[in-house]
């Protein structure tokens, strides 16, 4: 019976020892002082050392993670609790490290308590570990640094995880998106719900989707973003990713590039109809003054011929604000200071505005120069202190100031039409009733007034922003019903001293002359005016109506032509072709341009090229006599 039990417990024993040698995990077994007393091979294999030279070791010389102290306080709670389980890392002979999960317990063996060990190399798995979690990392540094806000929904529309940018687009905590749909980030009355939840079910069926939505912030500010639907996986589960961008600058810049192109358009028709305007006006005006000339100052009819000069006269005046506008008018530039400008216009202006509204300056002394017509210049500071006045008819403030600033890339992105630079700002700011939304979209178009029939002629606003943009410069307003009104104009500075505006032609002062002349307009009655003043005043006069008539009659004219006067814009050949030849034919000929508005051919952006005469129509027989003989004298 004895014989029988001991060989049934060697034949345990010899089970534990073939178990132990062929398992995979290593198997280690010490005394309560560390002291290695057996190992198995997977031990051996996964640390380098031989069994042999390991029985002469100890676990504190393997152990490469834990102290001493704390393998001992393990050991301690073990053999309180009956046994544990931790990671660690032991030395490899190489030097390296091996990762080991490790579960120990004790045993006796002939009365000792002895720790048995059961360690499995984990190094792979905790390489794959770390390699998982350091794309999660890059996974979630991705998600929540992209520029994007980005959503994972599942097919209901609910919210499983959101990114940072959609925090900060939105102004919630990531947890208030979790779980919901998009209902509470919807602006009320904005969006139609329904149809994104058809375009979300699309987007699942592998249908890519892309719209608009309106969203409502936490503070309640509404806000338009762009959104594009994905079909992905997250987590194991199909889902949508719903990438979205706050496009509101992009659609104030739409905005701004709408309202450019309408005035652009409005110019052009502005521009083309004070053409046409001019040419009548030019005859008008023409034949009001040679009548005045001709009728007694005590003949009936001479009251209303004065009439009908007075509202020629004002017909002009706003034609010339609408070639303003259409940046049709011609100018001929100085380098100037505004600050000399708002100086010499300030007592004018304290009269125009009236008693009851304080007028104050504050003037840059460093203000840099801008190169413009002076008399524009002018024209803008009178025109906004006007509507000022009028936004303020029980009396206020009227504050006009300037100073250098420098609009850089970030304001050129927000402002269409501006090039990033050095700028000369002239600010004009009153405390009248100020304007809404809807009133800043229109008061640049012609004829837009809020004034009553009588009142004004809509015109103001809408010369100042031609002025502006002729001369390479923006203009912004900034106002709120009840809070006033800002208007700020910013001019390009240039790095030139100050100028003063010469006068290259002196006025004569006979005007009569003897001298033949060269006409060249497509418009009859205008061309008639011009040749009975030139005529009854001594000139002779040959007559063209297009640029092939003249060429044809400058050929037949046997002797010399002083000097040919003729329209910029014709059918067939421009005013500025027709002097270009006669020029290769006639090289001393004097050149006069006459037109209501220009092209491109003499100006350049309404510059007048240097040298060039021009008289702009409408023009009176004396402005054209004076013209003609300036050109004549001219060495």
């Amino acid at each position: 019976m004895r014989k029988e039990a001991e060989r049934k417990l060697h034949q345990h024993a010899e089970l534990i020892d073939k178990i132990l040698s062929t398992t995979l995990d290593g198997y280690i077994l010490a005394d309560t002082e560390g002291r290695i007393i057996d190992v198995n091979p997977s031990y051996c294999q996964m640390v380098g050392y031989s069994r042999e030279e390991l029985l002469g070791m100890t676990i504190y010389d393997l152990e490469d993670f834990y102290s001493k102290e704390q393998i001992d306080k393990r050991l301690q709670e073990m053999f309180a609790t009956g046994g544990a389980r931790f990671q660690t890392r032991h030395r490899h002979k190489d030097g390296t490290s091996v990762d080991l999960d490790v579960s120990i317990t004790t045993i006796v063996q002939e009365g000792k308590p002895l720790v048995a060990a059961f360690v499995r190399d984990i190094s792979e798995e905790n390489k794959m570990l770390h390699a998982l979690q350091a794309s999660e990392r890059s996974y979630r540094e991705l998600f929540d640094n992209a520029t994007d806000a980005i959503y994972i929904q599942d097919k209901e529309g609910r919210f499983l995880d959101v990114n940072r940018g959609a925090v900060n687009m939105y102004g919630y905590p990531r947890e208030f998106f979790i779980g919901k749909t998009p209902e509470p980030l919807s602006a009320p009355g904005k969006n139609d719900l329904q149809k994104v939840g058809e375009m979300v079910q699309k987007a699942f069926e592998g249908e890519p989707q892309r719209f608009e939505f309106w969203g409502l912030r936490a503070n309640g500010e509404v806000f338009p973003k762009e959104v594009r639907l994905n079909k992905g996986t997250y987590m194991g589960q199909e889902v949508i990713i719903a990438f979205a961008q706050d496009i509101t600058v992009r659609k104030q810049l739409e905005e701004q590039l709408l309202q450019a192109q309408k005035m652009e358009a409005i110019g052009k028709l502005a521009g083309g109809v004070a053409h046409d305007f001019n040419n009548l006006l030019t005859v008008i005006n023409g034949y009001s003054d040679l009548l005045l000339q001709q009728v007694s100052p005590d003949n009936p009819l001479y009251v209303s011929i004065q009439q009908i000069q007075k509202a020629g006269v004002r017909a002009a005046e706003l034609t010339a604000q609408l070639l303003a506008f259409s940046r049709r008018q011609v100018i001929q530039p100085v380098v100037m200071n505004i600050n000399n400008v708002v100086r010499e216009t300030e007592k004018m202006l304290r009269r125009l505005i009236g008693e009851n509204i304080e007028l104050e300056t504050y003037l840059d002394e460093h203000l840099g120069n801008i190169r413009a017509d002076i008399g524009q210049i002018e024209q803008i500071i009178i025109n906004l202190a006007v509507n000022s006045r009028d936004a303020m008819p029980r009396g206020g403030k009227l504050v006009i100031e300037t100073s250098n600033v420098f609009l850089d890339e970030e304001y050129a992105q927000h402002h269409i039409d501006v090039i990033p630079g050095e700028y000369a700002m002239l600010a004009i700011t009153d405390t009248g009733i100020g304007m809404d939304k809807e009133t800043q979209a229109h008061i640049f178009e012609p004829f837009f007034t809020t004034k009553g029939v009588g009142e004004g002629t809509g015109l103001g606003l809408s010369t100042v922003y031609g002025i502006v943009r002729q001369n390479s410069g923006t203009i912004w307003v900034y106002s709120e019903p009840g809070a006033g009104t800002t208007f700020k104009i910013y001019l390009p500075i240039v790095q030139k001293e100050l100028e003063k505006k010469q006068q290259s032609l002196r006025i004569p002062t006979h005007l009569r002359g003897s001298e033949t002349i060269l006409l060249v307009e497509d418009d009859d009655n205008v061309r008639k005016l011009a040749r009975e003043v030139l005529h009854s005043n001594g000139y002779h006069v040959i007559e063209a109506h297009n640029g092939k008539e003249a060429l044809q009659l400058q050929q037949e004219h046997p002797g010399k032509i002083d000097l040919i006067l003729t329209d910029v814009i014709m059918p067939g050949m421009s005013g500025k072709e027709l002097v270009e030849e006669l020029l290769l034919l006639r090289p001393e000929i004097k050149v006069i341009y006459c037109s209501g508005y220009t092209d491109n051919t003499i100006v350049h952006q309404g510059i007048l090229d240097e040298g060039t005469i021009f008289i702009q129509k409408p023009f009176s027989p004396l402005s054209l006599l004076e013209k003609v003989r300036m050109a004549l004298d001219e060495t």
